[in-house]
C-alpha cells in the first residue's frame, strides 16, 4: 500500500506519517527532506531559484516524487508531501500509482500550536509569537486550508485529527486504511 499524506504546514503530515509508517511496516518518506537531499541545498533556496512555486513542483518536487514512486514500486511507502503536492505535475504522478491519499484536517488553533519556523537553511528556529503574530498566523492557515482545500478533494479520504495526540492519529489512519482495504 502507498500512503500520501497532504494537509497545511504543520498539520503533523511527518510526525503523523513517521508513527503510521512505522504501525503498517513500510517506509516513511518526508518530500520536503528527499528534495534537499536529492538537490543537495535547502528549500529556500531552490524555491528561490525557481521563481514561482509552479516551476519548483516542476523542476524539482515531481523529478524527486517520481524518483521515489519508482524505485519503490514493488513495496508499501507512506510519504508526507507539502500542501500543493496535489496540484499540476505532481498530481499527474500520483494518478498513476496504486495509492490510497490521505487528507489530515485540524482546527487552525492546534496547527499553530504546533508551527515550527525555519531558516533559509531550513534550520530550526526558536520564536516565541506575539498576540499579534499569533492572530497574523491564524489568518494565514485559515487561508491556507482554504486555497488548498480544493486540492485536497482529490484526496481518497479526509481524516479529522482534532485534538488527537500523533499516536493515536496515526491509529485513526491506519483505522480508516484498513476499513477501506477490507470494507471493515
Amino acid at each position: 500500500m502507498n500512503v500520501f499524506l497532504a494537509g497545511i504546514g504543520c498539520v503533523g503530515k511527518t510526525a503523523i506519517g513517521m508513527c503510521l509508517a512505522q504501525r503498517l511496516g513500510c517506509t516513511f518518506y518526508d518530500l520536503d527532506i528527499e528534495i534537499e537531499k536529492h538537490f543537495g541545498k535547502p528549500l529556500d533556496r531552490l524555491r528561490a531559484e525557481a521563481l514561482t512555486p509552479y516551476s519548483f513542483r516542476k523542476q524539482f518536487a515531481s523529478v524527486v516524487l517520481a524518483k521515489l514512486v519508482e524505485s519503490e514500486q514493488n513495496t508499501s511507502l507512506v510519504m508526507a508531501l507539502f500542501p500543493s503536492g496535489f496540484m499540476d505535475c505532481m498530481w499527474s504522478i500520483l494518478k498513476k500509482v496504486d495509492r490510497v491519499v490521505v487528507a489530515l484536517q485540524d482546527s487552525p488553533e492546534n496547527i499553530l500550536s504546533r508551527i515550527e519556523f525555519f531558516d533559509a537553511d531550513s534550520k530550526p528556529l526558536v520564536k516565541t509569537l506575539s498576540e499579534k503574530e499569533r492572530q497574523h498566523h491564524l489568518r494565514e492557515i485559515k487561508k491556507d486550508a482554504a486555497y488548498f482545500g480544493r486540492s485536497f478533494r482529490r484526496a481518497d479520504m479526509t481524516v479529522e485529527i482534532d485534538g488527537l495526540d500523533i499516536e493515536a492519529a496515526a491509529a485513526k489512519v491506519e483505522h480508516r486504511l484498513r476499513s477501506r482495504m477490507y470494507g471493515k
